[in-house]
């Protein structure tokens, strides 16, 4: 198999994860998550999102929270930017890197985004003008690339379509979601079939998979075949998705991090010293991990303690 040597994991629990937990957690322990996580040589971390707070009160002490941490050297700290305002605070947090996000479908972009897809992307055009000018990278985000709670199943085409408008305007990769995890080995082969067939750049292409109906390894493994080699996760599985039953978040960063050490690919991360990452965000949320590995190598650990 044509592996890829080396893998990003793009870490998201700190936005995508802790956005979507009912427990509201204070700037000092998000900090001391992010702090966490970059000690495990996680080199780039998703740190908040400059969003309304009506809307994601989760996320409105992202500022501070960039304020708060013990940046690393060679860790990039990103966030979600979806207009000019939360480019301004942003900009004022000192990020490495933003982000924008737009779906595939248009229930999908007018129930989330509130308007139709053409019109969140003439949104974006001023916020990667001023982004790029000031020679801040801008990440590209699509939603339910295999399959919407509304429309049912994507066309791959549709998929590549976006994906190829996103790096035309500028973005420097796009994560491909699969916002409510219904996609399998199947059709994420079909989509990346598609998306390198239009001649799209393998390496300009992030899978964001989330685990709803337990495919996400299984999801990554074909992407990891097709020479995908950057891959966002969540540790200990935070977060979920609102609009799937029983979702349980995006693909922990644990289980994949023990996938790519049986695959023999190079990840950079210290693995005990995410497992301390680990705990320690499912103490705050007083919860137990969602990733198997974690639940397996920490009770492994505490055994031998005892």
């Amino acid at each position: 198999m044509n592996y890829p040597d080396k893998v990003t994991l793009v870490e998201v629990g700190p936005r995508d994860g802790l956005q979507n937990e009912a427990t509201a957690l204070s700037v000092i322990q998000k900090a001391t998550l992010v702090d966490k996580l970059s000690a495990s040589g996680l080199s780039v971390i998703e740190t908040g999102s400059f969003v309304s707070p009506r809307w994601v009160p989760q996320m409105a002490d992202s500022g501070a929270v960039f304020n708060s941490i013990k940046r690393r050297p060679g860790t990039r700290y990103t966030a979600l930017t979806p207009n000019e305002r939360g480019l301004d605070a942003a900009i004022d947090a000192d990020v490495s890197e933003v982000a924008i996000f737009a779906a595939v479908t248009e229930s999908f972009s007018r129930k989330n985004l509130n308007a139709s897809i053409s019109e969140t992307l003439q949104r974006f055009e001023p916020v990667l003008k001023r982004a790029l000018a000031l020679d801040i990278p801008v990440r590209g985000y699509l939603s339910c690339v295999l399959g919407c709670p509304y429309e049912g199943s994507v066309e791959p085409a549709a998929v590549s379509q976006l994906t190829r408008q996103l790096l035309d305007m500028g973005c420097h990769e796009v994560s491909l979601g699969d916002t409510i995890g219904t996609g399998t080995a199947g059709s994420t082969s079909r989509l990346l079939d598609t998306l390198l067939g239009d001649d799209i750049a393998v390496e300009r292409l992030a899978m964001h998979c989330h685990d709803t109906y337990g495919q996400a390894l299984a999801n990554l493994v074909i992407a990891l075949q097709y020479g995908v080699a950057t891959i966002d996760t969540s540790i200990a599985g935070l977060g979920g998705c609102p609009y799937a039953r029983g979702a349980t978040g995006n693909v922990a960063t644990e289980d994949v991090v023990y996938l790519l050490d049986g695959l023999g690919i190079e990840h950079g991360v210290d693995f005990p010293r995410l497992l301390e990452a680990s705990r320690y965000i499912s103490e705050q949320l007083q919860r137990d991990t969602q990733s198997r590995a974690a639940r397996a190598l920490l009770a492994a650990s505490d055994n031998t303690a005892d």
